[in-house]
């Protein structure tokens, strides 16, 4: 059928973004769009992605581009002292002198399982542990094939939240798992039979085919794992759980029992969206919409030559009775066997004249009624359709409500049917396509063709067109248990986040069509159902079904339904299997052992959270809301977490399709380009895909990929914004992160060196008082971080939480602290007095205690580094850890750091005052470079306000050191009728550079001797006018029409201080140029 004839009202109750990952199908979601035209939203994406490849492949590149990553190859480390697997990693063994992942991460997830300490009862052994469990299973990744980094962006959110509530002592259960992948499992399997022994699946047995999936799940199935394991995931791997095991299998059987029995699951002959080379139904996730812009050849598995779409083919059927025809127009002329009406709107004036007559099928001279109807578009097209139930999803609907037949003209192979005559019988659908076109031509009823954007539906699994057929199957009603699902949402017992997509929720759900399950596959779950037959019903067409949990149950419903004994019966299994989502929807039960009442079930059942990609929101999420309500009584968690997709640095979402994965190991490890590109030859990729990949690569990775190890990709994971917007991923945020990891180390290493240095034993936190101003503030920064920490994971907001541990550590501790402590550390000179030796004591104290805290707070995100790094600061703790024959201590069942614990790091004036300490420093260093000071330490005036002087006085010593000064004199100006404050040192002299802080802030810098006079004339020449340029900027807003009217109070103020302090600025400048011509002349 021509969809363009058709008015779009179920495409308008679409859910945003659900169209690029959906087809067609009446059986498994609402308001979906038809396969044979393309609207203005595939158009675009189609537009959009051609874009995107010829950027790549043609467009201009930046330098930065050109030169890809900025890395040098680090110095590898490995770990060598003797360690068994299991043992704890010896951290007595030299500290060495930078970060190596592949040395840090040796080794501790080994002891980290040995222990059991992601085991939920490892809870009792916690001396925080609190009367709470936190729950949730991981999205259980196809045991086909390997993770990608989109499955790393899930390990690291659910990792750092379930670390987290372990770390709070939370009774922590995370479940792994994998899926069976039934279809994609099962077509691997095939490949390797076909290539290895040139056998075809029907060569073996039902049961020796089974045995070949399971050998090569055993051989291969374990690669996941080790993933995950690399990855950190903390994972309770005694409770792991695979969709085929036993026990989750009998959970499949009971769940469709009882859904039969409830009358939810029902069969009946309904469209299936079907791949005719894996002769199966397959689901919506399993389909791919290609775009197409017009007339396209296309490779499609069984056929020697490419096959044309993008076409639009016009025809005609002649009036029965009468001169005349009807026009119709399609993209599918093959399908034309199977017609049985023509439709066109009520009020189309046209065809008003033909409603109810009948024109004559030239091929099968079946009468074919004109049939009006409103849902046709009179405005697009012949304004006439072609009617094809058996084949077309909107033509099914169409036939429902006029009552008309269904004639499959496609069998499940793709070849045509009888019903289509002896001249197409056993012909494929594509070959029939030009013999039918060829036969409109003799009988002179061709009316043209033309090119036709179009959307078309592709498996991917076997790359073949999907083919929409008449089949019966079992489907799952869904109406009233998608109402409970949006009613859920709507009551607050299950909350989605981010809260936008609860709008898309109910307008799925509302929309919902019945979901089949049945898939003709050998792999998976078989149907627990059983077709029954009696000796006297033998070649009987009707269908008669039972279920049961084994065949005796089912034996003995049938004998009590139709009232015979068991011994008159008999039963035949239904060969299909269950829909993998079938079995996965029942996950969060199913792996805590139901329907057995367990113990698992009892304590972690309803989940606490599930998260998941937005991508998964209908066909997983919806799907276990659904079915976990109806079984269990409870919906199956509380809250609904969905984070982004990952697209590559190009904004493509990375597909194995387009060859743009990149595997989380090589992050972790580093890999050659080459490497890179041998692997996208490996795929089954198109040509221009392929050299889009391969290109892209160059681009991206002309060195390869660097080792960045786990904790940095993890960390840069959990840096974006995963409430959002897509993350387009950059494996260069990653590097940073992984120098990041280096700052780490050295940091370490210099808090290590520094307790080295003293005997003082340190003190508890808890009795831990800073001395000086600037332990104060960096304590309180501590403290404040701590608090953001505590919102950020409250909200799942895990972007806020690495920012501030990100600044904390590398603005505040590295860049400040331990730049101000360097000199009170170092000790030179005479005897320290008792002022000096406390400011010190303090100093180390506060140097350890924050970066000891810090570690516990980054640890869920980066667990082997702070592990690494804990266990070598554990000898200086002052606790009971230490204490011999102490349980094996870890990092991740620590207590995770609390506000509570640091009020007395409470120093709010501290904290208010130094941004203005950094702006001073932040100008003096400039006006240094300005004079190109490199050694030298002079002597700065500040002209300041008295509550700045009194700042400037507090931080004294942090302005001396991160400025680099010898002294800091002060003076205030005399405000109002005040006489001016006495100055703290000498009179500023003639000549020294001026820089401003703010309006009310001058810095004189001294820079008399070594200055390049005409240099410095040239510098301040060139930022007189740049500074000219913002004061016009500035002004001018201020003259704009209703400028005094209109804007606030607060902005004036701001633009009036911003022009106060420019105008100032180009005084200081005048004033130096001045100075320097003064300067100069006495020197000549």
């Amino acid at each position: 059928m021509q969809r363009g004839s058709w008015t779009d009202s179920a495409l308008a109750q679409l859910p945003e973004g659900d169209v690029e990952t959906s087809i067609p199908s009446v059986c498994e979601g609402a308001g979906r769009r038809d396969r044979e035209s393309v609207g203005g939203v595939e158009l675009e994406k189609e537009k959009r992605r051609r874009e995107r490849e010829r950027a790549i492949l043609t467009s201009e590149r930046s330098n930065a581009e050109d030169e890809g990553i900025k890395w040098r190859e680090k110095e590898k480390l490995a770990y060598t002292a003797p360690t068994l697997p299991g043992e704890k990693k010896d951290t007595s063994v030299p500290f060495p002198p930078s970060y190596s992942p592949q040395y840090v991460e040796a080794s501790w997830y080994q002891w980290w399982e040995k222990e059991g300490f992601f085991t939920p009862e490892y809870q009792h052994r916690l001396p925080q542990a609190v009367s709470r469990s936190f729950s949730l299973c991981i999205p259980p990744p196809n045991v086909t094939g390997t993770l990608h980094l989109g499955h790393a962006l899930t390990v690291a959110i659910e990792d750092a939240l379930a670390r987290w509530r372990r770390m709070q002592g939370y009774k922590v259960l995370w479940v792994p798992g994998c899926d069976h992948a039934g279809i994609a499992t099962q077509a691997v399997v095939e490949r390797k039979l076909l290539k290895q022994h040139g056998k075809r699946r029907q060569d073996y047995s039902r049961e020796e085919f089974l045995q070949e999936v399971w050998n090569w799940k055993n051989e291969k199935g374990d690669e996941i794992y080790h993933q995950l394991r690399t990855l950190g995931a903390s994972l309770d791997w005694n409770r792991a759980c695979f969709t085929m095991d036993p026990g989750f299998s009998r959970a499949v059987s009971e769940a469709f029992v009882r859904l039969c029995d409830s009358g939810l699951i029902y069969r009946s002959e309904g469209l299936v969206n079907w791949s005719c080379a894996l002769e199966s139904a397959i689901s919506d996730i399993e389909v791919e919409s290609v775009s197409l812009p017009g007339r396209t050849l296309l490779s499609v598995p069984g056929y020697q030559k490419k096959v044309e779409f993008g076409t639009m083919v016009t025809f005609a059927y002649p009036i029965e009775g009468q001169d005349g025809e009807v026009a119709v127009a399609t993209t599918r002329p093959e399908t034309m066997l199977g017609d049985v009406a023509i439709a066109v709107h009520p009020d189309d004036p046209r065809y008003q004249s033909l409603h109810h007559r009948e024109c004559r099928h030239p091929f099968t001279d079946r009468l074919l009624p004109i049939v009006p109807d409103p849902m046709v578009d009179m405005e697009l097209g012949t304004g006439a359709v072609k009617v094809t139930p058996a084949h077309d999803h909107t033509d099914f609907l169409l036939s429902q409500r006029h009552s008309l037949p269904r004639i499959t003209v496609i069998g499940g192979d793709g070849t045509m049917t009888a019903d289509c005559g002896q001249w197409l019988e056993g012909v494929k659908r594509f070959d029939a396509r030009e013999r039918v076109i060829e036969a409109l031509m003799e009988k002179n009823l061709f009316r043209g063709k033309k090119e036709h954007p179009m959307s078309l539906p592709v498996c991917s699994r076997s790359g073949d067109v999907v083919e929409p057929l008449l089949k019966r199957q079992w489907f799952v009603r869904c109406a009233e248990m998608a109402q409970r699902a949006v009613q859920a949402v709507d009551d607050g017992e299950l909350e989605i986040i981010p809260h936008f997509y609860t709008k898309t929720w109910k307008s799925w759900l509302t929309n919902i069509s019945d979901w089949c399950i049945s898939r003709q596959l050998w792999w998976g779950h078989q149907i627990p159902a059983y077709r029954v037959s009696f000796p006297e019903t033998a070649g009987s067409e009707e269908e008669l079904w039972v279920w049961g949990r084994d065949e005796e149950e089912a034996r003995n419903r049938a004998s009590k339904k139709f009232g015979v004994t068991s011994e008159a019966i008999s039963l035949s299994r239904d060969p299909d299997v269950l829909d993998t989502w079938f079995s996965s929807a029942l996950f969060p039960f199913a792996m805590l052992g139901w329907p057995q009442q367990t113990h698992d079930l009892q304590q972690f059942y309803p989940n606490s959270l599930l998260e998941t990609g937005s991508d998964l929101i209908f066909f997983w999420v919806a799907r276990m809301i659904m079915l976990g309500t109806e079984l269990t009584g409870q919906l199956p968690f509380k809250q609904v977490l969905l984070h982004s997709l990952v697209r590559d640095k190009h904004g493509r979402k990375m597909s194995k399709s387009l060859g743009n994965v990149i595997d989380p190991l090589d992050v972790i490890s580093g890999i050659s380009l080459q490497r890179l590109q041998e692997k996208v030859k490996e795929g089954n990729l198109d040509p221009r895909e392929t050299a889009v990949a391969m290109e892209a690569q160059r681009r991206d990775f002309p060195r390869g990929i660097p080792e960045c190890g786990t904790d940095a990709l993890r960390l840069a994971l959990c840096s974006y914004k995963i409430q959002g917007e897509d993350i387009s991923l950059s494996v260069s945020q990653v590097l940073s992160c992984r120098h990041f990891c280096n700052k780490m180390w050295q940091t370490v290493r210099f808090t290590l060196r520094a307790l080295d240095e003293s005997d003082t034993e340190l003190q508890p936190l808890s009795e831990t008082h800073p001395v000086s101003s600037i332990d104060r503030w960096v304590c309180s920064r501590l403290r404040s971080t701590m608090l953001q920490c505590e919102r950020g994971f409250e909200s799942y907001d895990l972007q806020s939480v690495t920012a501030a541990l990100h600044s904390f550590w590398l603005h505040n501790l590295c860049d400040v602290y331990l730049e101000c402590i360097k000199p009170v550390l170092s000790g030179r000179g005479a005897e320290p007095d008792a002022r000096v030796q406390r400011e010190r004591a303090s100093a180390r104290a506060v140097l350890y205690h924050c970066v000891s805290v810090s570690l516990a707070l980054l640890a869920p995100f980066m667990p082997f580094l702070t592990e690494e790094l804990w266990q070598r600061l554990r000898g200086y703790a002052p606790n009971a850890l230490n204490t011999p024959g102490a349980p094996a201590a870890s990092l991740c069942v620590q207590p995770y750091p609390q506000p509570g614990l640091l009020t007395h790091w409470h120093f709010p004036q501290e904290e208010a005052d130094f941004p203005f300490v950094q702006e001073v420093v932040r100008v003096a260093r400039s006006l240094r470079a300005q004079c190109q000071i490199t050694k030298a330490k002079p002597d700065m005036w500040a002209v300041c306000s008295p509550a700045q002087a009194q700042t400037l006085l507090h931080f004294d010593s942090a302005v001396r050191t991160l400025s680099r000064i010898s002294n800091l004199h002060i003076h205030c100006p005399p405000e109002g009728n005040n006489s001016p404050s006495p100055p703290s040192g000498p009179p500023r002299p003639e000549g020294s550079t001026v820089g401003v802080v703010d309006h009310t802030c001058q810095l004189h810098l001294d820079i008399q001797g070594g200055v390049d006079t005409d240099r410095q004339s040239l510098l301040l020449s060139q930022r007189r006018e740049r500074i000219l340029s913002q004061l016009e900027q500035c002004l001018a807003r201020t003259r704009a029409p209703q400028y005094a009217e209109k804007v606030p109070e607060r902005v004036k103020r701001g633009t009036e201080n911003r022009i106060s302090a420019l105008e100032q600025e180009l005084k200081n400048i005048q004033d130096q140029l001045l100075a320097l011509q003064s300067l100069k002349q006495h020197d000549s």
